[in-house]
């Protein structure tokens, strides 16, 4: 199996409301936006620094009117996505990161419909079918599910998980699928997900702990451990409890740490001889860096000591890019300042891992 090493796109066609906050005077609208955010010369760098794949963020809300009528006039920027992708021999996931009736974020505190209401699963079906049918042609093409999900109980997401893997064999019966584990796809979670009987599902984690230190003065957290300045590797104390009482960041952190942390997964990936990839990981651009690049060296090794590919969050932008463009809260930022505005030091460790 080809291990996958690549980048997320997020904030292109994802999370295109975010941008705008951090740039309002210079976002103008979501149509510009997209046809000018990323294009094909960014697929080029990708392979350029030899990566063989990105992961594209697609939010349904972008591309479906209410009553899920595509909005074709958007559809042609996620085929040239594809278009650009296959030109330059990257396999491209295109990544469902909000489907209807749910969404990834931490202010959703109440049951997300998805998982309480089985017209939104018909919904997500139709979505994916209408993708499928439109994207399953292409070799380069893998499915990603749904982004993050979090269901009150893994049982709820292990049965809409298949319900909706089974809408996409309808029309892509060969295609390659990603999926994760319940609760933002947490490595903690991996012993309660049910693998599907499909000999071509990869199974994704997502990773950021120690959250008190990935996370550390992130703006959009306003829990007052997430205000305090951490160093990694160190000690989190009790750490901090999430929703659904999802316990994160206690105790001491290093990269033996990491190891037991990923062990759910890799026994999940042994006993079910299925392959693993970590699609999102990272660390928040305000913090302290040298523990920033200590982090970032200790889960890169971890992962390649143990065979497992990788989406880096993020290219551009999102407080995590590898290029910072337009964001006033990273400006002075020493690491952008050249004239491309790239982490060459963040690129590095990606490169050499």
């Amino acid at each position: 199996m080809k291990r996958l090493r690549g980048v997320n796109f997020g904030g292109w066609l994802s999370q295109i409301d975010a941008i705008e906050e951090k740039d309002p005077f210079n976002f103008k609208g979501i149509d510009y936006h997209m046809s000018n955010f990323l294009g094909v010369d960014d697929f080029t760098a990708i392979a350029k620094w030899g990566f063989n794949h990105v992961r594209l963020p697609v939010d349904y809300n972008y591309f479906f009117e209410e009553d899920l009528t595509p909005v074709k006039s958007r559809f042609h920027i996620l085929d040239e996505a594809v278009g650009a992708a296959l030109a330059n021999n990257l396999d491209l996931i295109i990544d469902l990161h909000k489907c209807p009736g749910h969404t990834f974020h931490d202010e959703s505190k109440s049951v997300q419909k998805l998982f309480k209401d089985d017209e939104y699963v018909k919904k997500t079906q139709k979505v994916w079918e209408y993708l499928a049918i439109r994207y399953a042609p292409f070799k380069n093409t893998i499915f990603e599910l749904l982004n993050e999900p979090v269901a009150p109980a893994s049982g709820d997401w292990n049965r809409v998980k298949g319900e909706i893997v089974k809408s996409i064999r309808l029309h892509a019966p060969d295609k390659k699928i990603i999926l994760g584990s319940n609760m933002w796809n947490w490595p903690s979670t991996y012993n309660e997900l049910t693998p599907v009987d499909d000999e071509n599902i990869i199974y994704c984690f997502h990773f950021y702990e120690p959250l008190l230190f990935t996370h550390q003065l992130a703006p959009w957290l306003p829990e007052p451990e997430f205000k305090v300045e951490r160093s990694y590797p160190g000690d989190y104390g009790e750490g901090v409890v999430r929703q659904y009482d999802l316990k994160m960041s206690e105790g001491k952190w290093d990269k033996s740490r990491f190891i037991n942390e990923i062990q759910p997964v890799i026994d999940f990936g042994k006993n079910n001889n299925v392959q693993i990839i970590c699609n999102e990981f990272g660390v928040y651009a305000g913090a302290q860096r040298e523990s920033q690049l200590k982090w970032m060296s200790d889960f890169l090794e971890v992962l390649n000591e143990n065979s497992i590919g990788f989406s880096y969050w993020n290219y551009k932008n999102l407080d995590f890019g590898i290029i910072s463009e337009g964001e006033s809260l990273h400006a002075k930022l020493e690491r952008y300042n050249n004239p491309k505005h790239i982490d060459n030091d963040i690129l590095n460790l990606l490169k050499n891992n």
